[in-house]
């Protein structure tokens, strides 16, 4: 697939991505979005997310040209793009999609069976941010949309340590910094830095997480009452399921907040075992077999229990069927 091809005959162009967008969704969109300016001038490409994090704002350039809701007027697109996500998962930009004549779905999760009336669906990828390398001219890429796509590809492999990361992202990411920009400042801007209340937060997680399954699950939950306390924010949970992921003897982190009364967020990292994408599905959610989330309506209290239950037992499940297979050799 090549998106000129896929897109020559438009005049307006709309790009969007997942709720609460993270590196590689912000990422595919400004550097799709970059792409398409350059190639295609007198052509309208507009981008629909909600508002990023400081850190991603700062270092993917296009950023400032996001939309963060849609303005009055807003006539029917001639194209949309969905990146990263699938359409139910997109807020606000959802009826642009739907309302689009030509709907376009490009995404690495592996639960995405693609959508649309042209999809790009790989879920061996590292990134969404390398399949928007694939499907431009890579003659036309210049510093901006190098940097980007390098933003995406190095916080979803974890700057290259997650089991994503192929021979092809290495060679990739190796490319893409020969732009020129500061490469270094990026990386520890984006994935290492926190705000002092995601520090916070951070710790009051690890304070907080349990045990479970022989020490081979970590799990913590923290109600909306609890954050409210605090004064923070669903940003200032960036990352912890993969912190908690980094304990000794654990194969599978579950970190679950409240985002609102009777909705929590489920956040899951694997290391070698469990497919959190197999578990995530259970409430309708997805991702890669390694990193996944979902979302989970219920009341605080005993509903909410019951569905942890249920996830947990997934989990459960999946550990004792590798033990049983070790022991049959």
């Amino acid at each position: 697939m090549k998106i000129l091809e896929t897109v020559k005959n438009c005049k307006r162009i709309g790009i969007t991505g997942h709720k609460n967008p993270d590196g590689d969704c912000a990422g595919a969109c400004c550097g799709l979005a970059l792409f398409l300016r350059k190639a295609m001038p007198g052509v309208q490409t507009d981008i629909y997310l909600e508002p990023l994090p400081e850190a991603l704002f700062e270092n993917i350039p296009g950023a400032e040209t996001i939309l963060n809701e849609i303005p009055a007027g807003t006539e029917q697109y001639d194209a949309f793009i969905i990146l990263d996500s699938i359409p139910e998962r997109t807020g606000f930009a959802e009826p642009l999609f739907e309302s689009a004549a030509l709907k376009v779905n490009i995404d690495h999760h592996k639960t995405n069976p693609g959508h649309g009336d042209v999809s790009y669906v790989d879920g061996n990828a590292s990134s969404t941010c390398e399949m928007v390398y694939d499907v431009i001219d890579s003659e036309m890429v210049d510093r901006k949309i190098a940097q980007a796509l390098y933003v995406g590809i190095v916080t979803d492999t974890g700057v290259f340590q997650y089991s994503n990361t192929r021979e092809s992202t290495m060679r990739l990411a190796g490319n893409l910094i020969s732009y020129g920009f500061d490469f270094t400042s990026v990386i520890r801007e984006v994935f290492f830095e926190r705000t002092y209340m995601q520090a916070k937060m951070l710790g009051i997680s690890l304070a907080r997480a349990e045990r479970m399954m022989d020490g081979a699950c970590l799990f913590c939950s923290l109600d909306n009452g609890t954050i409210t306390r605090y004064g923070a924010t669903r940003q200032d949970f960036e990352g912890v399921s993969a912190q908690m992921l980094l304990t000794e003897g654990v194969d599978c982190a579950v970190f679950i907040h409240e985002t609102k009364p009777g909705e929590w967020r489920a956040s899951m990292r694997s290391g070698n075992i469990v497919d959190v994408a197999r578990s995530a599905s259970l409430f309708g959610g997805g991702g890669h077999t390694r990193a996944a989330g979902c979302t989970i309506y219920a009341g605080t209290g005993t509903e909410f229990a019951e569905a942890a239950k249920i996830l947990l037992a997934d989990i459960a499940a999946q550990l004792e069927a590798d033990k049983d297979k070790d022991l049959k050799g």
